[in-house]
């Protein structure tokens, strides 16, 4: 039984190089079943909703990820997400759900690309996820943030804590 559903929505950590446009991409392919391998995780679920980078997600679809939330069975949520509005998609969510534990994650390079930071943070995302009380969570960087208190420092390239 999983205790635990990934639902992937893009972000850097599903991109991969594509060498004819010589840019990220997505392959229409998700890299969580094998960040999932590689790691020796058990009882976790994963669903593909979309493959979007961060800066492409809209309210719609928002509300397409919150469905997703509100329809699977497990009440502890891992979404990974682009880092770029990962703070504005946590703050949708948390004006809207109640009863689950639900955690956005991410990865500053992907998971295709040697130092990539993709299992850490979906490591610690997993982690979170089962051990947090209901509520809606980044977690980045090794760190947890509440949704709401967290921004991205475009700069440095981590997430901070906001008043």
């Amino acid at each position: 039984m999983n205790d635990v559903c990934i639902l992937a929505t893009g972000g850097t950590i599903d991109k991969v190089h594509d060498p004819i446009a010589e840019a990220l991409a997505f392959s229409g392919e998700s890299h969580i079943p094998e960040i999932l391998e590689q790691c020796r995780t058990k009882d976790v679920a994963h669903q593909v909703i979309m493959f979007k980078d961060s800066r492409d997600i809209n309210d719609a679809d928002r509300e397409i990820i919150f469905q997703a939330v509100k329809a699977r069975p497990e009440k502890s949520i891992v979404v990974t997400h682009g880092t770029s509005t990962m703070s504005m998609t946590a703050q949708y969510l948390k004006d809207r759900v109640i009863g689950k534990t639900v955690v956005l994650t991410g990865a500053m390079r992907p998971f295709s690309f040697f130092e990539s930071d993709a299992g850490y943070n979906l490591g610690g995302a997993i982690v979170a996820a089962r051990a947090l009380p209901h509520g809606i969570y980044i977690v980045m960087n090794g760190r947890v943030f509440e949704a709401g208190k967290v921004s991205k420092d475009e700069a440095k390239g981590v997430f901070v804590k906001t008043d």
